[in-house]
């Protein structure tokens, strides 16, 4: 068979030359939105209007209930609140609590700290820090308060150490994971400049794994928030004079409801607080801001 015939064809077109267009009158179109779409995307109106239906719905079946001794109205609440609040101890009781939250937290900070630096620079601290975590992380600390109290006595420092407890074994976990999960280029890049030690990892390894730091540091709180007001509800007189859980625990032992529904919602206001307002703005200024987290 002739070679030309299998070849195929060439087809010829015509040249042509596309006008350029004039861009002078061309103008980025914005479509405005509406304002109710303004207002969904904020996000503290969107939370808000959350809590709102919470106590729509509280509101409402309470007053279906009609039984203020076990589930008083949102409105009674809140006056308990404000009254606890302006004329009570409230305020007071929930700084003491505070107090010996700050200094726990701090502690099983510290060292959780230096448990992973150590556990990321040898391999005896990693058998060190994955046997104790292993051990000691599934205990509750609520569990540990007698003890304590054998050891410290009633005083601060047995509230202390049971919130230690509950920091230290969350954040060096989480801490540890995100030290491991650093990519090897990172740390190839960290040896090349010489960093070791302490230098190695707080240059390197903490701005790399900080979303896992940072999910430690919340898990912390929230577990050592509610460990301290578990065991102010059982011995209160152990924080000093008494904290927020101690509240609860005499206006349910005086059977009045809507003030222990207002230590609650103390409770929930101070982490939301510190959730929303503290750790919302660490992230936005670290993760957020270094684009590790959308």
């Amino acid at each position: 068979m002739n070679k030309a015939a299998m070849a195929p064809s060439i087809i010829e077109r015509a040249e042509f030359e596309a006008p350029v267009l004039n861009t002078d009158n061309i103008t980025e179109i914005e479509l405005p939105l509406s304002i109710w779409e303004r207002i969904r995307n904020i996000t503290v109106v969107r939370r808000f209007s959350i809590l709102i239906v919470v106590a729509l719905v509280w509101q409402m079946y309470a007053m279906y209930a009609k039984n203020p001794l076990m589930f008083p109205e949102f409105t009674d609440m809140i006056a308990a609140l404000w009254d606890a609040s302006v004329n009570g101890d409230l305020l007071i009781m929930c700084w003491r609590s505070i107090q010996l939250l700050l200094i726990g937290y701090a502690i099983g900070v510290a060292i959780a700290t230096i448990m992973t630096t150590v556990a990321v620079s040898t391999r005896i601290g990693t058998d060190i820090l994955a046997t104790l975590t292993t051990g000691f992380s599934p205990l509750p600390a609520i569990a540990l308060l007698p003890l304590a109290l054998l050891w410290f006595g009633l005083g601060p420092g047995s509230m202390i150490f049971i919130l230690v407890h509950s920091v230290l074994w969350p954040l060096a976990l989480n801490t540890h994971s995100g030290f491991l999960s650093v990519s090897h280029t990172l740390r190839m890049a960290g040896r090349n400049f010489g960093l070791s030690g302490y230098q190695y990892v707080g240059r390197i390894l903490i701005p790399a794994a900080f979303p896992s730091i940072l999910s430690g540091l919340k898990i912390g709180w929230a577990f050592a928030w509610r460990t301290l007001i578990a065991a102010e509800l059982v011995f209160g007189a152990a924080s000093a004079g008494g904290g927020l859980g101690w509240f609860i625990f005499e206006n349910r032992m005086e059977l009045e409801t809507a003030y222990v529904f207002a230590g609650l919602t103390a409770v929930v206001i101070i982490g939301l607080v510190v959730e929303g307002v503290i750790f919302r703005t660490i992230e936005v200024h670290t993760v957020r801001k270094w684009g590790m987290q959308h």
